[in-house]
């Protein structure tokens, strides 16, 4: 009898784990649009049977700072501009304040420079973001920062108005 309850609970929980982890890997690779579960109410689920918690609802309302994602950068740069402190600060205390938020921030370039070189001011970007938002009260456990270099561009094309789409931080929340 022992046994099979043991077992019954193993299979129990790896079922669970496979849930939970499965949707994740899905929505980072599919983007950071607002998606089908993301409910209106201050719940703790977004949705019934979604899984997802309630407050995706406060960071996909368009009037809320929290909706914007992504930090633009100079030429050459990775200091977050004064115009995106606010926002980043934002994202902070929105993580500082519900502590099973976790986010990737992914630092971007444009095509100028050596791959290796966009790699490397891409860290640095999403880095940046990362510093600022683990000193104004951000747990470093909910922040992954990674570089995508030039590999995804929001614009193709040549000249200042394409590039300057591209020298980016983009925040996206697991789960979302």
């Amino acid at each position: 009898m022992r046994k099979l309850l043991g077992i019954s609970l193993i299979v129990l929980l790896s079922a669970c784990a496979s849930q939970t982890t499965q949707p994740e890997v899905d929505d980072l690779t599919a983007g950071s649009g607002a998606g089908a579960g993301a409910g209106l109410g201050g719940s703790d689920l977004g949705g019934s049977g979604s899984g997802r918690p309630g407050y995706f609802s406060q960071l996909n309302d368009p009037n809320s700072i929290l909706s914007q994602r992504s930090v633009y950068y100079d030429y050459d740069s990775y200091s977050v501009k004064g115009e995106y402190r606010e926002l980043v600060l934002s994202h902070a205390r929105f993580l500082r304040d519900n502590a099973s938020a976790s986010v990737i921030l992914q630092g971007n370039t444009d095509d100028r420079g050596s791959r290796e070189y966009n790699l490397a001011l891409g860290q640095r970007r999403a880095d940046s973001v990362k510093n600022m938002m683990t000193l104004a009260g951000a747990r470093d456990a909910q922040i992954e920062s990674v570089s995508l270099g030039e590999e995804k561009p929001r614009a193709l094309g040549q000249g200042e108005s394409v590039w300057s789409q591209n020298r980016r931080t983009d925040i996206l929340y697991r789960g979302e």
